[in-house]
């Protein structure tokens, strides 16, 4: 855990969010900022930067996610219906807190919209 990250501090309890889901690898809660009916953010509980920073050993923190994923979209209702998932890699990209994290984006149709 980083002492400075933003959502290390959420997963620890010192900063309050919107508990989605838990397990051992994953902490996923509601974005305070939503771009869509239902978004919620998935993260690992291991600090990684980005993307760029995953290294080898990683691979179970990015099976446990996507399997987050799934249970997560059956627990909202959308595993029929759909869901986006949008990875920003980088500050250029959009990534605002340097943790990696996943945001999970349903409730609505999207089309071609980029959110």
């Amino acid at each position: 855990m980083e002492e400075d990250c933003l959502f290390c501090k959420i997963i620890k309890g010192e900063v309050p969010s919107t508990k989605v889901y838990e397990d051992e690898y994953v902490y996923a809660f509601k974005d305070i900022n939503p771009a869509a009916t239902v978004h919620i953010l998935i993260i690992p509980k291991k600090h990684i930067s980005s993307l760029e920073d995953l290294k080898n050993g990683d691979e179970e923190y990015v099976w446990k996610i996507h399997e987050a994923m799934q249970k997560i979209s059956k627990a909202q209702g959308v595993s029929e219906s759909g869901y986006r998932i949008i990875v920003n890699c980088g500050k250029d990209a959009g990534q605002e807190v340097m943790h990696l994290h996943y945001h999970f984006l349903a409730g609505e149709k999207f089309g071609d919209k980029i959110v």
